[in-house]
């Protein structure tokens, strides 16, 4: 997205929360960004599809924000995933997020609902993902049904708690609270191995959703994360481990900085990641390749 469109994004997000999505009308977002209405349609085809972008721009940032919180540290650690949901939760509160889904609800216009629906099911697979990386693989069976409970139990705590406490209320302490709970539930729903709902329902989910790109997104931001903490602990030579390094940042860079990522130059640095041996134990170089070919193949 150009920096023009992007301003667009922006400057429609904070109509639609000053006025509401209802009351704001397309000439209204045309005279606040400074365009002519053939810009805005050569942008977006309905005041309905920039809504949508700007969901898309939220739900960006809160991804941008959790992957940083994961660099250098270790996917197992509870408390970073709590301070994973914080910023997710201050993002939302900042941009007004749960107002604009409100408007949503009372369009009742069914491709912005779809959107919505989308959204929740990347959000249930992200919860899901993270639990495996907090309690393993032998739990995996069982981790959908408790990324479930543990939205279930987040949202209708800050839910309650606001109603009684307002702006007063803590949200790091409800998140921690929630976590706290969810320790002890995890290991109970593995010991009983009831399963309500199959880990593989995600696959049906997801592919009839119109865009997967940002979970593959998510999946290969991840995968440079860990690759990037693999190379510091393989490499004692700072000049190894410093050009490995460039190459991970370059490949990120490219995939994620540029509006049409050149293919055959990522395909080369990953090419030099497998000669230099840099193996990752989570996320093969292989099954990165693949997850990059299914990315780009989602741009094009």
């Amino acid at each position: 997205m150009n920096n023009r469109k992007q301003q667009v994004v922006k400057n429609a997000h904070h109509l639609f929360v000053e006025k509401g999505f209802q009351a704001t009308s397309i000439q209204d977002i045309i005279d606040y960004s400074g365009i002519s209405k053939g810009t805005f349609y050569n942008y977006f085809s309905s005041k309905n599809e920039l809504l949508i972008a700007v969901f898309t721009w939220l739900h960006t940032t809160i991804e941008q924000e959790r992957n940083q919180l994961l660099v250098g540290k270790s996917l197992t650690d509870v408390d970073v995933f709590v301070k994973q949901i914080d910023a997710q939760m201050k993002n939302h509160h900042k941009h007004k997020f749960f107002t604009l889904l409100e408007e949503v609800f009372v369009s009742n216009d069914p491709d912005l609902k779809a959107y919505i629906k989308k959204t929740q099911f990347i959000e249930v697979n992200w919860v899901y993902k993270r639990f495996i990386d907090l309690f393993g693989q032998e739990k995996k069976p069982y981790l959908l049904d408790c990324a479930i409970m543990f939205l279930g139990m987040l949202h209708r705590n800050f839910h309650y708690n606001f109603m009684v406490n307002g702006t007063n209320t803590d949200p790091h302490e409800i998140i921690s609270y929630s976590v706290k709970r969810l320790l002890p539930l995890v290991d109970e729903v593995a010991n009983a191995g009831d399963i309500l709902l199959d880990p593989q329902t995600i696959k049906e989910w997801l592919p009839s959703c119109p865009n997967t790109k940002n979970q593959i997104e998510q999946d290969i931001s991840a995968a440079l994360i860990d690759l990037k903490k693999q190379v510091h602990k393989q490499f004692t030579d700072e000049f190894e481990r410093q050009k490995c390094t460039e190459l991970i940042s370059f490949i990120e860079e490219e995939l994620f900085k540029q509006s049409n990522p050149r293919k055959f130059v990522v395909d080369s640095a990953l090419q030099s990641l497998k000669q230099l041996s840099v193996n990752n134990s989570k996320t093969p170089l292989e099954e990165l390749q693949t997850m990059i070919d299914q990315y780009v193949s989602e741009l094009h």
